[in-house]
């Protein structure tokens, strides 16, 4: 029974399988057309001969088969394979990575393999320092030796296939794979809006790839005129860093009235905006590009306003959708915004033995259980610890998301967790807000010293925090992942006022001026007094 069929056309390149049958001589320009079939053959429990081979006990052989059309030959070849099985088969990257490993540290007696299409994996929240601090996308990797060191075998390969019943991932140029339970962990792609123009050269959307993304790098370099559509963190964090070290004009065009709208409260981004515009950035906000202009290659930028602004290089910075297509192709339940469905165990709707995490999968808010759109790497990890630890006892559950955001923006850091504000009160909730500001150290003479600004969002009517703000110093990213800590366990003003604190005159605020406990201290008399 076939498992797959391959086709390729005469402008592709051969398989090296396929090539070491041919004869020497043959011209590979007049092949017209081959086909790759998979065939699989179930043995019995005795040993058994197919096609002259001596096979094992049950163990499943596929022969392959290759037919190939020339001009005046056709060549029919077969060679036999024992199917490889595994415990456990990852799809995916990043946090694919993070799955494989808690599974192995939850059951160090299954074998898992990881399947992935890149050779090199990229930290993917650091594409955009590659551009400026970091210089290049080889000081942005992932090192594979984490896998060999915990027993995870890596194989580079795309998965094309996948029949659910008989539990097999076809792969691109490999034989396929059995496996037990299957993660997908594919990650997501970028969006690419259907704008006039958008497939113009010069034009680039920010691909996870190392290649790609050192061929972007050299363009920004020769670049004169860099426009970068999209004000979220991407696009700020890539104009931020495009700047650094290059005599170039950077331009950000986002749609929404201020940048960074959709993660932070308006004197946040008004903030932010002002430390990217004294780095030379040019910020266009309420404003939409209508199309694309030139003539091979990107020249202008075209926006509903009727302004046009010069642009030998574009960068999208959009945002992305989840990639689903294997699992679609597969007939497994998609949801919100075509991600795969999956319960609180991040495992899938459709197959109790396919489990799916991080960016290709959907989301629920931890406030209000209503599907989220947001794509972080610590969600992603943390929902591949979870996938990773019920593949075999499903007891795990994801809280949901409670969305935890840091950047930098010309030396100057900004956070939040949980809800801001404003989507606090377009949620119906009554809210009180405390706030506080200190240096991040004691004396504030301190060397390095940088001024903190913290707020917190309270529900009204039980005290509990459902969010807070934080700009400042390098600081201000662990001092979020507290106030993340905080909403999980459903905290209130009262036990964040009792909080006990480690401070230290060169690394932290004073005691006295704690600006978390302040900010709760703040808020408790409006709570109280409700």
């Amino acid at each position: 029974m076939p498992v797959s069929i391959l086709e390729r056309g005469t402008n592709e390149n051969m398989n090296g399988l396929i090539k070491k049958y041919l004869p020497k001589d043959t011209n590979f320009s007049t092949i017209t057309k081959w086909q790759l079939k998979f065939i699989e053959k179930r043995l019995n429990n005795r040993p058994r001969k197919c096609l002259g081979f001596k096979t094992p006990n049950k163990s499943p052989l596929l022969m392959l088969h290759f037919t190939i059309e020339c001009k005046n030959k056709i060549f029919c070849i077969k060679e036999k394979y024992h199917m490889k099985k595994t415990d456990v088969v990852v799809l995916g990257g990043l946090s694919g990575i993070t799955a494989g490993l808690s599974c192995r540290r939850h059951y160090p007696e299954k074998k898992v393999i990881l399947i992935r299409k890149e050779g090199t994996i990229l930290i993917p929240c650091g594409i955009p320092y590659i551009f400026g601090t970091v210089g290049g996308p080889e000081n942005n990797v992932i090192p594979d030796g984490l896998l060999e060191k915990n027993g995870i075998e890596l194989i580079t390969d795309e998965a094309v296939d996948l029949d659910r019943e008989k539990r097999i991932v076809t792969l691109k140029n490999q034989e396929p794979i059995q496996y037990e339970k299957l993660v997908f962990a594919t990650g997501s792609l970028p969006l690419i809006p259907p704008i006039p123009g958008i497939d113009k050269k010069n034009v680039f959307p920010v691909k996870k790839e190392f290649d790609y993304l050192k061929e972007v790098l050299k363009k920004v370099d020769e670049a004169k005129d860099i426009v970068i559509i999209g004000g979220g963190f991407i696009g700020i964090e890539f104009a931020d860093e495009c700047r650094k070290n290059r005599n170039v004009n950077v331009t950000v065009v986002e749609m929404l009235d201020k940048c960074l709208q959709l993660a932070l409260d308006d004197e946040y981004c008004d903030e932010a905006r002002v430390k990217l515009e004294e780095t030379g950035v040019k910020v266009l906000t309420d404003e939409k590009v209508v199309s694309l202009n030139g003539k091979d290659a990107v020249e202008s930028v075209r926006l509903a306003s009727g302004k046009e602004i010069k642009a030998d290089l574009v960068i999208l910075g959009i945002g992305c959708l989840p990639n689903s297509q294997l699992a679609e192709k597969t007939g497994m339940e998609l949801g919100f915004r075509k991600g795969i469905k999956v319960d609180r165990l991040m495992r899938s709707y459709t197959d109790k033995n396919i489990f799916a995490c991080g960016d290709c999968c959907t989301k629920e808010s931890f406030f209000d259980g209503k599907p989220s759109g947001v794509m972080l790497a610590s969600i992603a990890t943390s929902e591949a610890r979870i996938a990773g630890a019920n593949l075999f006892s499903p007891v795990h559950h994801s809280c949901g998301v409670i969305s935890v955001f840091a950047t930098v923006i010309n030396g100057r850091a900004f956070a939040v967790a949980g809800l801001t504000e404003r989507t606090a009160r377009e949620n119906g909730n009554n809210v009180v807000i405390g706030e506080a500001a200190a240096t991040d150290t004691h004396p504030g003479r301190m060397p390095d010293s940088t001024m903190l600004k913290v707020k917190l969002i309270f529900a009204k009517s039980t005290g509990i925090l459902l969010g807070g703000a934080i700009s400042g110093g390098k600081s201000t990213g662990e001092m979020v992942n507290v106030l993340s800590a905080c909403i999980l366990h459903r905290m209130t003003a009262n036990d964040i006022v009792m909080f006990q604190m480690g401070t230290h005159p060169a690394l932290t605020s004073s005691p006295i001026a704690y600006p978390i406990v302040n900010a709760a201290c703040k808020a408790v008399l409006d709570i109280q007094g409700s």
